[in-house]
């Protein structure tokens, strides 16, 4: 489980929920359901640090909680 923020909405426009990972630039996943969103935000993390260390790019720290309801 990563520790960056992942904010979780349903867009009727993809008629799907969409998880986004403010911390790692175009970093999101969709699933037909809240949690399988949530599972795929999960293995789009690890892809994207991954691709970045590929790469050479630098892999923010995750700082947690962003955004305040």
């Amino acid at each position: 489980m990563s520790k960056y923020e992942i904010i979780i909405y349903w867009s009727k426009d993809d008629n799907a929920f969409v998880a986004e990972v403010p911390e790692l630039p175009g970093c999101m996943a969709d699933g037909k359901t809240y949690f399988e969103a949530l599972k795929n935000a999960e293995i789009i993390i690890k892809e994207w640090i991954e691709t970045s260390e590929e790469l050479g790019r630098p892999v923010p720290q995750p700082k947690g909680r962003l955004m305040y309801a």
